[in-house]
């Protein structure tokens, strides 16, 4: 019989908790299970069985990163979830008539009395066994869902593995990290509360114009976080992430019908912006200076190996010391923007990585300050470099696109230079089954004359150069 009961914190058997008051000398109300993993496939509290009154309700805690259950040995399937922001709601879990578990939200603690919850889930438990299912006809009725209702579903399945992305393959948590910080700061401040079924593609587009005004602009929040200026292409990814979320649902009956098909989506702005020559021999000697006053050793060498690679930001700073071959000039990454690819090196850039220290036995090439995982700073090393050389408008990305324009100065063609980016497109990755002996030797010519610069050197001038409209599709990527 005790072993059904939840564990307390005291000085008494566990059953005491379930009927001493709360005032009682030595007893403290902490009542915890153990984990263990859902049909859904997350991670819940162990059934806690107790007869649900307010003492039992008031004595659950939540934890910070789960939802915590307790079921009532009275009614069979009525039960009461904690979560982790301290929410209490009364509910009921059941099979339907084709065998699957439903669960159906009865009420709010403190909007319902125990009691009431419980009379509550009699009928709707009696209405089950006469072969309803509330749960599902709740559902159908889901023409009042609001939008943040909407996108709550969608983080909640997505974040489940629930949701299959373009590639028919969970949802990476990168991206869904992006879409929940537009969710949060651009939708649900500006059409959260609007009902799903009454919105058109005027209010759709009317959003994405406040957001790129900056309507929905922040400043930066306390501690770790970024601010928000809106702008044409925050509100066009916006929009994506607004359809793409809309279009799951529709897709499972969740809404009737996606209202943000055929929105049109406003234009982005292509970045112009490239270190020329000159910049790149300043940087290199402003770099040499600040390593020289203490600057973090981490972060200069992997701007230099952005610079040198093409290499996005976080493929820089997440690189694995298993991923690298110099005996096949490559990293073969098991996993990035466009899935699992193969990019070359050029031997300067070998060289860059081959003189990393050893990290302490790290798996990263980039390792933390503390802890297991990869540097994350590199941003703020850039800026303070940036400064210190007064180069506006430097981010990684443009050092991905200095890369480029390099190699389009170099003469190469558009499907070379995709093809050292790493480009998604299908016509372009299908063509790269193995390293062709062409894309080393771009790779080569690249990050040497890349690295000349950086070292001072004077870049060596070729008269072939690559078509501006090429350049500009390659730097896409």
């Amino acid at each position: 019989m005790l072993s059904t009961l939840p564990a307390v914190s005291s000085a008494y058997p566990a059953i005491f908790a379930l009927v001493l008051p709360p005032c009682f000398p030595g007893l403290h109300r902490e009542i915890r299970g153990s984990r263990f993993r859902n049909n859904h496939g997350t991670i819940e509290q162990e059934r806690i069985m107790a007869k649900i009154m307010k003492r039992t309700v008031d004595a659950l805690l939540p934890e910070p990163d789960r939802d915590v259950f307790a079921w009532d040995t009275e009614v069979r399937g009525f039960g009461v979830r904690v979560k982790p922001s301290g929410v209490k709601t009364f509910l009921i879990q059941y099979r339907n008539a084709e065998g699957r578990t439903r669960r159906l939200v009865l009420g709010q603690y403190g909007a319902l009395t125990p009691d009431t919850a419980r009379d509550l889930a009699r009928k709707k438990l009696t209405a089950v066994a006469e072969g309803e299912d509330p749960s599902a006809d709740r559902h159908a009725t889901r023409a009042g869902t609001t939008v943040s209702e909407v996108c709550d579903w969608y983080l909640e399945q997505a974040e489940a593995g629930r949701i299959l992305g373009r590639n028919r393959r969970p949802i990476k948590a990168s991206t869904l990290h992006m879409d929940r910080s537009r969710i949060e700061t651009h939708i649900k401040p500006l059409l959260g509360s609007r009902l799903v079924s009454g919105l058109t593609l005027r209010d759709i587009e009317g959003m994405q114009a406040d957001i790129a005004a900056g309507k929905s602009a922040r400043g930066r929040k306390k501690g770790r976080g970024g601010r928000s200026t809106g702008g044409a292409g925050v509100a066009s990814r916006t929009i994506g992430t607004l359809r793409g979320l809309l279009g799951h649902a529709a897709r499972l009956k969740i809404i009737g019908g996606n209202p943000a098909e055929g929105v049109r989506q406003l234009a982005g702005e292509r970045r112009q912006r490239r270190l020329r020559d000159d910049e790149l021999r300043h940087l290199g000697q402003v770099m040499r200076e600040a390593a020289s006053e203490g600057e973090h050793p981490t972060g200069l060498a992997a701007v230099r190996l952005m610079l040198l690679t093409g290499f996005r930001r976080m493929e820089v700073l997440g690189l694995e010391r298993l991923w690298f071959s110099r005996k096949e000039h490559c990293i073969c990454f098991p996993d990035t923007k466009s899935g699992a690819q193969i990019r070359v090196l050029g031997e300067a850039a070998m060289d860059c990585i081959e003189s990393l220290p050893g990290g302490d036995g790290s798996r990263f090439f980039f390792p933390a300050d503390w802890g297991d995982g990869h540097f994350i700073g590199v941003v703020r090393v850039l800026d303070r470099v940036c400064l210190k050389a007064k180069l506006k408008d430097v981010t990684p990305h443009i050092l991905r696109h200095t890369f480029a324009s390099v190699a389009g100065d170099l003469g190469f063609s558009e499907l070379t230079i995709a093809g050292l980016l790493g480009h998604s497109a299908r016509r372009v990755t299908q063509r790269y089954v193995h390293l062709d002996t062409a894309l080393v030797v771009a790779a080569d010519h690249v990050s040497a004359e890349i690295g000349q610069m950086l070292d001072g050197g004077v870049a060596v001038k070729h008269p072939k150069k690559a078509p501006k409209k090429h350049l500009a599709t390659a730097m896409a990527a």
